[in-house]
Parts: structure tokens; sequence; C-alpha cells
């Protein structure tokens, strides 16, 4: 009897496959990594191949390795990183490299795109400004820019639904992904054609669009034999990263609220209405669960943030001790700040030009306190975006968090303490991937509904509470948030140079 459930999540850096039970317990997981290309400063692009090389061989990993026959396999789910633009031709050939949701090269099709619809109809329509990492401005960048491409062009595809293209053979996306568009009747949970339409986008570019838990399609032969699962297992439409990371939390039901801190930072907060902010300043989407809706703050450098510094400044120390240094000195690192705007940001503020910094660095500083200060600057970061929510009426007194960057314990007492809020950590520790096997095992009757799935398969396992040190924390991001204001004038004349002195270097 088909009894398992195996969720791929189609990620920046790699491609995981998660392979649960019908009780939600982890089988197996095998990620394969891909590469990422900056061909210039703040672009950002991935070869769609590499990603479905790298699913495949992570589907065939745990099917080998986990004794698992593919006739045993009930579902498929899908998910992975949202808002990347990938071009097809009619053949259904990649035309060019995609483009990712970190790449912040479309200011300027961003400033078109609002004024040709007018920047209230946009919020109205999709819940949200149009900002350089959603896909419809990397449409109009292609379309001004290499219209060669354009012209070829007869479908696009976000990165998991390309994985789903070659697994299935079939044109599908989910709500919740297609939220991150710029395209999408959020409201309505369909395609805007009044969005298509303005911007000059055909209707038959867009693939279908269906609820996340829903089956989208089978297996293809093509797609078995590359995979080694069974031809005709069912493939729901998955989710976004976030929303399956959600569903994968239990994050299923208003009042709810997930702290995702992986290469992004993200708070996730369920709505039973669609409810966007009234200045966009939070992404207002389709939440992975039929009839829901969602509020989210995106920092766009959140571990991320982390994984730079270690990088650049301490390359030969193993993380847990890099972070365990950090609590060996005091709460805000003596006068210490981190902006973490390493790849421009977005909540509070939409801005591609905004660029990291240490400020208040003095003699006295060493590595732990720049490293303390790096963490800091991540919980600030979210910590605006909690208080956004909060200012709508939501009433968030617990929050559970996922995310590599949750399992250092002094990082959750800071996240405690700068947000104020009790912090649970559950047992499910594979993210996004397992949140899309949990909505494959929906649509394969395994789960009588995403809410059912998430109350078997999620148990939380620990809990830290604010501590003493909130109230210093308090002061210190009213300071956090008066840096930003005072820099952004100097970050876009920062941004303006680098692109004038890479052209210089091209040239």
């Amino acid at each position: 009897m088909a009894s398992y459930l195996l969720g791929i999540d189609v990620s920046t850096t790699g491609s995981k496959a998660v392979l649960i039970d019908a009780n939600g317990r982890v089988v197996r997981t095998a990620t394969n990594p891909h590469p990422l290309h900056t061909p210039r400063p703040a672009w950002s692009e991935q070869d769609p191949a590499d990603w479905w090389r790298a699913s495949a061989a992570s589907i065939r990993t745990v099917l080998q390795t986990s004794g698992v026959s593919p006739d045993q396999i009930a579902g498929v789910g899908l998910t992975g990183q949202m808002h990347g633009l990938v071009l097809l031709d009619a053949e259904g050939r990649v035309l060019r490299p995609a483009i990712l949701w970190n790449d912040q090269r479309t200011a300027a099709e961003c400033a078109e795109i609002t004024e040709t619809v007018g920047a209230e109809q946009v919020l109205r329509i999709t819940g949200n400004p149009v900002l350089p990492g959603f896909t419809a401005p990397k449409i109009i960048w292609v379309r001004l820019r290499e219209p060669e491409v354009f012209r070829q062009t007869a479908k696009f595809l976000l990165p998991k639904d390309y994985v789903r293209y070659r697994l299935t053979g079939a044109f599908v996306s989910d709500v919740s992904d297609a939220s991150g568009t710029s395209l999408f009747d959020v409201g309505a949970r369909n395609w805007s054609d009044e969005m298509l339409q303005a911007l000059g986008i055909p209707r038959e570019w867009v693939p279908e669009v269906t609820e996340s838990p829903e089956v989208s399609a089978r297996v293809s032969a093509e797609g078995a034999r590359e995979t080694g699962l069974l031809e005709g297992t069912p493939v729901v439409s998955g989710a976004g990263d976030n929303a399956a990371a959600a569903v994968g939390t239990g994050i299923v039901r208003p009042g709810r609220v997930l702290l995702s801190l992986g290469t992004s930072g993200v708070l996730f907060a369920p709505l039973d209405a669609y409810r966007p902010e009234p200045q966009g300043r939070l992404h207002a989407f389709c939440h992975a669960v039929p009839g829901q809706w969602h509020l989210m703050g995106v920092m766009l450098s959140a571990a991320g943030s982390l994984q730079w510094y270690h990088d650049a400044l301490a390359e030969d120390v193993p993380f847990d001790q890099l972070v365990a240094e950090a609590g060996t000195v005091p709460p805000g690192a003596e006068g210490l700040f981190f902006l973490p705007y390493l790849s421009g940001e977005r909540t509070p503020y939409p801005d591609p030009d905004a660029r990291g910094a240490f400020i208040g660095l003095s003699l006295r500083h060493r590595r732990p306190h720049l490293t303390r200060a790096v963490l800091e600057g991540v919980a600030f970061g979210l910590r605006d975006s909690l208080d956004l929510m909060t200012a709508l009426g939501l009433e968030i007194r617990r929050v559970r968090a996922a995310g590599g960057g949750t399992r250092s314990p002094v990082w959750r007492q800071i996240l405690a303490d700068v947000l104020n809020t009790e912090l649970a950590t559950t047992d499910a520790t594979e993210g996004a991937a397992y949140g899309a096997a949990l909505l494959a095992g929906v649509g394969a009757g395994v789960f009588a509904s995403v809410q059912d799935a998430a109350e078997i398969a999620v148990k939380e396992v620990d809990c830290v509470q604010p501590g003493p040190d909130a109230g210093l924390y308090a002061v210190a991001h009213a300071q956090y948030r008066s840096l930003y204001p005072a820099l952004a004038p100097e970050f876009r004349k920062i941004a303006r140079l680098a692109e004038s002195q890479a052209a210089a270097t091209q040239a």
C-alpha cells in the first residue's frame, strides 16, 4: 500500500528531498547543491537545468537508501525559492539563466510598472508593491534589454514549477508562489488579467494555478526514468518556500506565527481573510492552506548575513564556535550595530540600494563583538516586521522558529529578547521540503486537511522565554531604527558608484 510521501525543495543553495511516512516521521533526506552565479553586482542567477539535476539526484538517493519502493510513494509535493523567472520557448527549452528572488537589477522596471498601473491599484490587486525581487519586473527587464529572448518566450515558470515541468510535463503553479509575481490577484486567488494586459504579458504565458494540496499532475515516463519514481505518481501543486515551511511547522491557523531564519529571514502570520498592509510594507500572499492568506515580513540577508561574515572574516572558525563566542560579550555588543542589508532589503524598507554596515566600531571591539552585532542586527530587522504586524492588531505572544539559524541557543535567546515573545521550536527540522511532503499527503488522501496533517506531524520540543535583557534591546532597537533613514541617501550614492565602477571594469 502506498504510504510514504516525498517533498522536494528547490532552494538557492541546493535541492533537498525529504521522505516521510504516514505519521509524518522523516525516513530519509538527501540534498544536492547547485551553483549560484553573480555576473554583475546585485545580480543573482542560476541554471534551471542544475535544479533538475540536483532534484532528480536527491530523489534517487532517498529511494535507493531508504528501502522504500517507488510504488509505496503516495504523492510528491514541491516547494522552493519564490519569484525566480524561468523563460521557456515553444519547445519547452530554457532561454536564459533564471533571474532569482534576491536579484536587484530591476528598480527602474518596478517604477515603470507602478506608474503604468498605479501604486494603489497594484496594492489592491496584488497585495504588495512591485519589488525588484518579484517576477513581473524581471519579465519587463528582459523585454527591454534582451528583446530576442522575449520574442522567443512562450511560457514562464517559477523555480519549483520548472522542476514540476521536468518531472511531469505540466505547466502548473500554486496560489502561494504565484502571489509573489506581481501578476496575481491575491484576493481572488487567480491570475490578474488587468496586470497582464497592462504590462503586455500574454495570458498564455502563465501556468495553470491551483490550491497547494491539489494534485496538479502525475509523474511522466521521462520523469520516472530520471528519478526512479513510478510513472503516474500524483504530484500536488505545493507551495512557495515560506508557505511550505509554515505548513511544516504547524503555522496553519490565524494566531500562530512562524519565524524562519534561513538565508533570508521571515515572519509569517496566517489570516482568515485578505487584508494587505495599507502601505504594502508587509507582503500579503495566499497561504498554502485553502481559504487562508498570510502577512509576511522579509529581510533578504538573515542567516545569510552570518554566512557572509563567516566566509569573509572568520573562514577558519567553525560556525558553532563563532556563535558561542558571541555569548561572551554583553547584550548590545558595547555599542556596535550591524545593518543586515547585504542584498538590499524588503521589510520595512523596500530598497534595492540598501547596503550592510557595521556602525559604532571602536578599538575595544573584537571578533565576538562583531559576531554578536550580526546576530543582533538580524534580530532587530525581524523586530521591524513584528512591529508592523502588531500595529495592524495581530496579537503575537508566541512564535515558532525554524531554519538553520535557530539551532544556536545564543541566537534563540537574542531573538526571544529582541522580539519580546516566547520562541518555540518544533521537532520538524527539514524545513520547506517537510511541509511540501505534508501537502502531498493531503492531496493523496493520507491526511484529511492541511490542519490535520500539521496536528498529526508537528510537535513543539522547546520554548525560550524573553529574559531580563528584553528592556535593553527595546532601547537598542530604537537606535537601530534610526540608522537606515540617516544612511539611505548615501546608500543610493554608493550603489550608483558601484555600478559605474563595474561598468568601467567590464569596458
